[in-house]
């Protein structure tokens, strides 16, 4: 990293500036909010992404009900999968019509997603409800939830660690550019006489 680089304007050199040294506690500041910043926001973010996500697997697993449904017949080939937290990967599923009795007891017909590679009347399956029958997806389980939580963390730990990593090149470009501009303003006042010296006229 460039801040790290930026440490080095640290040592006693006699051609070193006051800028070398601004810079030299630019990187240093730097380097301390990547190192202590991007991970304490990053365990933050990730702990409440943790309590609310787990928090709503709670609340799906009371919720949502898996019961058994029977197929009336099959309604072709299924659509893709919408829910790919939730679905495993490569699992057959055929769109059906199907009967089946809600958790409140109430009898339900309808089109449902069957895991059936070649689905037959009176063939059974389960699907996941509400309390009241209507087909809804599968709940999210805690290793998911822990999963997407950490995924958060990295990120907030990761983007604060950008955003101390852009300030810092902001801060230094705008003193380089300071730097080149007095630059330019001593070279405006010295060129009139640039050569002149020691010329013996």
């Amino acid at each position: 990293m460039r801040a790290i680089r930026g440490l080095w304007r640290w040592r006693r050199n006699p051609l070193r500036r006051a800028t070398d040294l601004a810079e030299a506690w630019v990187a240093l500041a730097a380097l301390v909010l990547v190192a202590v910043a991007a991970p304490v926001v990053g365990c933050l973010v990730g702990s409440a992404a943790q309590d609310s996500l787990q928090r709503s697997v709670r609340e799906q697993r009371h919720t949502r009900h898996l019961v058994t449904a029977t197929v009336v017949r099959d309604l072709g080939e299924a659509p893709l999968e919408t829910d790919p937290d939730t679905t495993p990967s490569r699992e057959s599923r055929s769109r059906v019509l199907a009967d089946w009795t809600a958790p409140d007891g109430t009898h339900r017909h309808g089109p449902a997603l069957a895991d059936l590679k070649s689905p037959h009347t009176g063939d059974h399956f389960g699907v996941w409800t509400d309390p009241h029958g209507r087909i809804t997806t599968r709940p999210l389980d805690s290793p998911t939830a822990t999963t997407h939580a950490v995924l958060a963390g990295i990120g907030a730990a990761l983007l604060v660690a950008g955003l101390v990593e852009g300030g810092r090149r902001l801060t230094v470009w705008r003193m380089v550019r300071s730097r080149y501009a007095r630059w330019d303003q001593a070279w405006d006042r010295a060129g009139p006489d640039w050569g002149k010296a020691g010329t013996g006229c």
